[in-house]
């Protein structure tokens, strides 16, 4: 695959198929954490972080551990060396790639909660929610049914979670920009509008702008 095709993935993940304002997953923290600038672009860095890592592990466990292949360990390890049909884990897929994203958003709320405390309060509740960021399980379960677990599409899985991790951070950054600017000039909002609802015409808006890239 040449370079324009990684380019033509990382595209379509940002503006097409954006996972908040075109598929509407991730809602939690787009919609918590957007008060501020600065929470939201250290939220959308620890999304972009735990999405491509744990794009990387599930290429790694559906490759190795859960798809009957000549390559799955439990094959090599108990198999007869002819049937391999018998050691089909997928099953297990979703529930293995929570407990994979769990750890790595608890290694991310370590490092922050050490190395940068500041951001850390500013996230608040909302970095353990990461966990259940239904926009990440949502990219590695679509990387494996667009792109396979063969090994040349590892790099794939990185490229789309990367991708769909800027289109987070940029779905976020804009709505925090957003949003900052309504409460500067909140008295100018008529008082029906004022508070969540506001918010979510805002997130209409901004899904419609972003559909218009569908096709693209």
């Amino acid at each position: 695959m040449n370079i324009a095709e990684y380019f033509q993935i990382i595209i379509i993940a940002i503006f097409v198929n954006n996972f908040v304002l075109s598929q509407f997953l991730g809602l939690c923290p787009y919609m918590g954490v957007s008060k501020r600038l600065d929470s939201a672009i250290g939220m959308g860095a620890a999304v972009i972080f735990v999405m491509t890592l744990a794009s990387a592990i599930a290429w790694l466990l559906e490759t190795y551990f859960l798809t009957p292949s000549p390559s799955n360990i439990w094959f090599k390890i108990f198999g007869d060396g002819k049937n391999f049909s018998q050691f089909d884990f997928t099953y297990l897929r979703t529930i293995i790639f929570i407990l994979s994203i769990a750890a790595l958003v608890q290694l991310v709320e370590i490092f922050m909660k050490k190395f940068a405390p500041v951001m850390y309060e500013l996230l608040g509740i909302y970095l353990p929610l990461i966990t259940t960021n239904c926009a990440i399980l949502g990219v590695v379960l679509l990387n494996i049914k667009h792109f396979g677990n063969q090994p040349a599409s590892l790099l794939k899985f990185i490229v789309n979670a990367i991708g769909a991790g800027i289109g987070f951070t940029l779905a976020i950054v804009i709505m925090a920009g957003i949003r900052e600017r309504i409460e500067e000039n909140a008295d100018s909002i008529p008082k029906p509008f004022r508070g969540s609802a506001i918010t979510f015409l805002i997130a209409g808006f901004l899904s419609l702008a972003f559909m218009g890239f569908v096709g693209f």
